[in-house]
């Protein structure tokens, strides 16, 4: 029985409900996507190799609810099962609408930075796209983003010919003085990953959040994702200011919050990425 056979047993089991019509909505080297068409209700089925990517979709879950739990919009978590080398994850599917109410999203995402922490990290260790993400905990920023994120990055791309011994260097030196350049902050709860194609509108032009990477970190992170690879209206974030007002001069150190996921891409899809980590780095020096 092949992995989406398994699936249909699955959701016949768990909802007790025949599948009208099955369709793949994406996927790639990490999950297979389904929508699947129920008798009364229509879901997200995803699909990957368990022992390729173990808790994975355990892990999507914890954050899903944490989330929600948190203030703001996610999918419901059906269910999330493994079976044998398969996980399977299963969402309620949320229909994208044609609106898209961006200061509202400014004010779930402030309501979501509003969660603190006595410590920077998680008490597990996630996933952000396929890699390993990892939460110990630390303090203060400046020591959560060098060890956890930076620094840890930097060693696995040398190790692998994707930066120089100078690149190294001048990434120490960053992590070294790097209080100076950003601000003091306690640890909030952030989505981790946010992109725009981690951000849906629904028909109601309501923000939901997907795929989350959370962890308690710093809340600028979440807005230097959301513009590394696209934009948000202005809007957005003087909705989200009149709330948790933004320390001075932010958009001069959102390149710094950026360099951690470039590093991610260069691990994980190669040297394509390597101009722009360095020319932050020689920004920096």
């Amino acid at each position: 029985m092949n992995q989406i056979e398994i699936g249909k047993q699955i959701i016949r089991e768990e909802l007790n409900s025949n599948i009208k019509k099955l369709s793949q909505l994406g996927g790639g080297t990490i999950n297979s996507v389904f929508l699947v068409e129920l008798e009364k209700s229509k879901i997200v089925l995803k699909i990957n190799d368990s022992l390729k990517f173990p808790k994975m979709f355990e892990n999507e879950k914890k954050g899903l609810l944490k989330l929600n739990t948190c203030g703001v919009q996610t999918p419901k978590v059906i269910f999330e099962i493994a079976k044998g080398n398969v996980a399977f994850l299963a969402l309620d599917y949320i229909p994208k609408g044609n609106l898209s109410d961006w200061e509202l999203f400014g004010e779930k995402l402030a309501v979501l930075h509003m969660n603190k922490n006595e410590f920077f990290g998680l008490d597990y260790d996630n996933y952000i796209g396929s890699m390993k993400q990892i939460n110990k905990k630390e303090n203060n920023w400046k020591d959560f983003y060098s060890n956890q994120r930076l620094l840890h990055l930097t060693k696995f791309a040398f190790d692998r010919d994707l930066l120089s011994k100078a690149d190294s260097k001048k990434m120490e030196e960053l992590c070294y003085k790097l209080d100076t350049y950003t601000p003091f902050t306690e640890p909030s709860l952030i989505h981790g990953d946010l992109w725009s194609g981690n951000l849906i509108f629904d028909e109601q032009g309501k923000p939901v959040f997907i795929d989350p990477a959370i962890y308690y970190g710093h809340p600028e992170m979440d807005w230097a994702m959301l513009s590394l690879f696209g934009s948000y209206p202005e809007a957005a974030m003087r909705s989200y200011s009149n709330i948790i007002p933004l320390e001075n001069n932010y958009f001069e150190r959102e390149k710094i919050y950026q360099l951690y996921p470039l590093l991610v891409h260069l691990v994980l899809f190669g040297r394509s990425y390597y101009r722009d980590i360095s020319k932050i780095l020689n920004f920096y020096s």
